[in-house]
């Protein structure tokens, strides 16, 4: 919400949030497509009153779930959203898109889903 991104229900109490795009002049479509290049996974979503069609929509859908079992926290979702943000904001960049997708991956690595033994993860 701080980057400027109309979250439908104006916030979220849970694992769950659908973002309007449709304020950023974006697509679910789109925006899925482009994290998908920079290595970062959601859906596009239709959002309430959608003029767009189900194949496009006008929002995304993302879920922490992936993120809390690897035991990352406050911190890292705010990392995440800037990430996000930044590809949003770069639509068609791939070196934003490689840059992300590298950011992605030394996240990762910091948080692995299986800790080895022997680690406080």
């Amino acid at each position: 919400m701080a980057l400027g991104y109309n979250i439908i229900s104006g916030g979220t109490d849970n694992h769950l949030m659908l973002i309007d795009l449709r304020n950023k002049g974006l697509t679910g479509k789109d925006a899925q497509e482009a994290l998908d290049l920079a290595g970062i996974t959601l859906n596009k979503n239709a959002v309430p009153f959608d003029d767009k069609s189900p194949l496009v929509t006008s929002g995304i859908r993302i879920g922490t779930p992936a993120l809390t079992t690897r035991g990352m926290r406050e911190p890292e979702m705010e990392l995440v959203g800037g990430l996000i943000d930044r590809v949003l904001s770069k639509i068609g960049n791939a070196g934003v898109y490689k840059e992300t997708e590298e950011s992605v991956g030394e996240l990762c690595a910091k948080f692995p889903l299986y800790p080895l033994p022997d680690t406080d993860r």
